[in-house]
């Protein structure tokens, strides 16, 4: 059992408590408060008044499945055999072991949704993990988490260039479409054999895990949106790069976005128009959003930073650390585990040198499941 003492507590739902004291026993928050009785035998740990925040979360990454430092032989986020691959399980090719994992957990970044690359229209399924361990299995919080899919220049590109579908956006949607259709008729069928691509996409139509859709621009925005009416599915809107421009559109449909990776270049027509200022475009339209690096295109490293730019451009400190880690793991579907300092809930948290959104700050203790990890 220990006790965190002389915190001044950001519990990632908007409430700052001075003096405050956490008190964790194994994995979990059991008690917290103001002048809270310290138990026989307990351990304790004086933060010194300093800031301590839940873990940080990093909604939309390639974590483990584009290791660094390697090369080619490290990429194993895209298979591009096929435009569609529903049958693929970004966790069968995570390596715990991957640099990545350790910058996270310096970062203060104790939580991440790993997934399968944009290449393809269908690119499999998502886990969402603990930043800490050895044995993927033992790190996941929810697998799957969602399916992966992707609109506009990479499927295009991938697969369009070597003279295949889709080599179009009306050839991206439509193949979506063709995919959700069969796994109706898969999923209607009374006698079937076993597909696992129609089984998995069962799952988006059955609202258990949602279709979350790389897309950058307006109008490949609204396709999701279109096809979210269609299917009566749920979706989440991953990069949202020119969410400004139609923002209002999206808070129409009850829908996520994460936002990134905006530390990273104009490399293509589809980033022309991003800027720091989306996110507090979504942000006053009522549209929920997390901020992301999309690892390794932005070193995961660098999330916090990310968040410092758009409150430069007019977001608050209680929004970024929301879109960190409440909304965070409202995207993911883990609110129930992680994202806030709560009593129940994971003893995810660190404890910084100073305020977190000012650069020259940094996590000085890190704790994932109660244990220190950093």
């Amino acid at each position: 059992m220990i006790m965190i003492q002389n915190a001044c507590v950001w519990n990632g739902k908007g409430e700052i408590s001075e003096n405050f004291s956490l008190l964790i026993d194994g994995k979990k928050f059991i008690g917290m408060g103001e002048g809270l009785e310290l138990p026989a035998g307990c351990k304790t740990i004086d933060a010194g008044g300093k800031i301590v925040t839940p873990g940080l979360i990093d909604v939309h990454t390639h974590l483990g499945i584009t290791e660094e430092g390697i090369g080619k032989d490290g990429k194993d986020h895209n298979e591009t055999s096929s435009p569609a691959t529903p049958q693929l399980r970004a966790i069968d090719g995570i390596n715990p072991l991957d640099r990545g994992f350790e910058d996270a957990r310096q970062a203060g970044i104790t939580t991440v949704q790993v997934m399968p690359g944009s290449a393809n229209v269908i690119g499999g399924e998502m886990s969402v993990l603990k930043t800490t361990g050895h044995i993927v299995d033992d790190m996941v919080i929810r697998s799957p988490s969602g399916m992966k899919a992707a609109t506009g220049e990479n499927p295009k590109v991938f697969h369009g260039g070597k003279g295949k579908m889709p080599t179009t956006r009306m050839g991206v949607a439509a193949l979506l479409r063709e995919n959700l259709i069969e796994a109706k008729n898969y999923m209607e069928s009374e006698k079937k054999e076993r597909k696992l691509g129609m089984e998995n996409l069962v799952k988006v139509l059955n609202k258990d895990i949602p279709l979350r859709v790389h897309a950058h621009r307006a109008d490949d925005i609204v396709t999701v949106l279109r096809l979210k009416r269609e299917f009566g599915i749920d979706v989440t809107i991953e990069h949202c790069t020119e969410g400004h421009q139609i923002a209002d559109y999206i808070a129409e449909h009850d829908v996520r976005v994460s936002v990134g990776p905006t530390l990273s270049t104009r490399s293509k027509v589809e980033l022309k128009d991003k800027q720091w200022s989306t996110i507090k475009s979504l942000l006053d339209a009522g549209v929920p959003c997390s901020i992301t690096t999309d690892h390794p295109v932005v070193g995961i490293q660098y999330l916090l930073t990310s968040a410092i730019h758009a409150i430069n451009h007019g977001i608050s400190e209680e929004q970024a650390l929301r879109a960190l880690t409440s909304d965070a793991a409202k995207h993911l579907g883990v609110e129930n585990r992680v994202g806030s300092i709560e009593v129940g809930k994971d003893a995810d948290f660190v404890i910084w040198s100073g305020n977190p959104f000012e650069l020259q700050h940094h996590a000085e203790e890190v704790f994932i499941d109660g244990a220190k990890v950093n």
